[in-house]
């Protein structure tokens, strides 16, 4: 039996996305518009973007316990090039994390806990199923 430890992630988070799109979790209408933080130049390209970072998220909140929305802005930043001085490192934008994360829990993958969000056991299944496929497919 293998777990989310075992597989690549970037085949866990793409088998992940395409579930959760067919599950048909919560989308918001402003997910097209908008760009995922002030470090960005433009909106994502990816055409399923909500499901994928969605998918990254649920990983995350099941490899690192207890994540609360501040720390995963830190995660998901990225760095900024300034005209004059040296590239710094800035926080990805919290709205589209805490709207990922409010959807998995209408799901009932995550819930909230006193440190922050938690995987349930439902979403620690889910993710390990998707881990077995993976497994049993390659």
């Amino acid at each position: 039996m293998a777990n989310v430890y075992e597989v690549d992630s970037g085949k866990l988070i793409s088998v992940a996305a395409q579930k959760l799109k067919e599950k048909g979790i919560a989308r918001p209408a402003y997910v097209d518009f908008v760009k995922t933080g002030p470090s960005r130049e433009r909106i994502p390209q990816q055409k399923d973007f909500w499901y994928v970072r969605s998918a990254s998220l649920l990983r995350q909140v099941y490899l690192s316990g207890p994540l609360g929305i501040s720390r995963l802005r830190t995660r998901y930043g990225s760095r900024k090039g300034h005209v004059v001085s040296r590239h710094h490192h800035m926080r990805a934008g919290g709205s589209m994390i805490t709207d990922a994360l409010n959807a998995l829990e209408k799901a009932g993958y995550v819930t909230k806990g006193k440190q922050g969000r938690e995987i349930t056991p439902s979403g620690r299944s889910f993710l390990d199923k998707v881990a077995n496929e993976i497994t049993r497919g390659a």
